[in-house]
């Protein structure tokens, strides 16, 4: 829940997120992924990296197909 709080995200019934929800997340979660400089010396940033650029794809999809992200 932690991060989903950074992405300024209120806690609310369950961890699942609307579409808009997922639409609401994405500017945060690029800017951050802008502020990343990759560092060929560390492998734990460049996975935080690509974790971050999978979840943008990941958001974007359910956006763009009208979708609820459900975790679990």
């Amino acid at each position: 829940m932690t991060t989903l709080k950074r992405l300024n995200h209120p806690d609310d019934d369950g961890p699942d997120l609307a579409p808009a929800q997922c639409a609401a997340m994405l500017p945060r979660l690029e800017a951050i992924l802008d502020q990343l400089q990759p560092d060929d010396s560390d492998p734990a940033l460049r996975r935080r990296i690509e974790d971050v650029s999978q979840l943008i794809t990941v958001l974007q999809f359910c956006v763009d197909k009208d979708v609820e992200l459900i975790f679990g």
